[in-house]
């Protein structure tokens, strides 16, 4: 197919997503950026964030990354992350009490290595977060 690009996410846990897409839209160091079929070829890391599949059908899908890196050719993405989920599968109860300890640790800094850890920490749990919260927009209609 002309007009989409394949696109394969996976983590250390195995695939989390194959499949075509319209557009993909990736949370890149240097910021979000948009994949569209085509696209010239880049490889970049990913800070932690969402990942959006827009589909042929018109279904936008959510996905978790917890940082890692991202591979495009004009004809195909793969997203080798960290840590990934679907959106949905994401436990906000979980990620506000990763979020809660990330802050005490920040409180408590004691060298620059655990400062270093409880940030990163932090910006997982913000992102996973962020990610929930689109969601559940999303759901409730826009």
């Amino acid at each position: 197919m002309a007009n989409t690009i394949h696109i394969d996410i996976v983590s250390a846990e195995g695939e989390v997503y194959t499949g075509e897409a319209t557009m993909v839209f990736a949370p890149a160091i240097g910021g979000e950026i948009g994949i569209a079929p085509r696209h010239a070829p880049l490889l970049t890391a990913m800070k932690p964030g969402e990942v959006r599949v827009q589909t042929a059908g018109g279904e936008e899908l959510l996905f978790w990354v917890g940082g890692g890196g991202i591979e495009v050719q004009p004809h195909k993405v793969t997203i080798l992350a960290d840590t990934a989920a679907r959106a949905k599968d994401l436990d906000e109860a979980s990620a506000l009490a990763a979020k809660q300890k990330a802050e005490e640790a920040l409180r408590d800094r004691v060298g620059a290595i655990e400062v270093a850890e409880a940030q990163a920490a932090l910006a997982n749990a913000a992102a996973q977060l962020r990610a929930i919260e689109k969601l559940r927009h999303l759901r409730k209609g826009g």
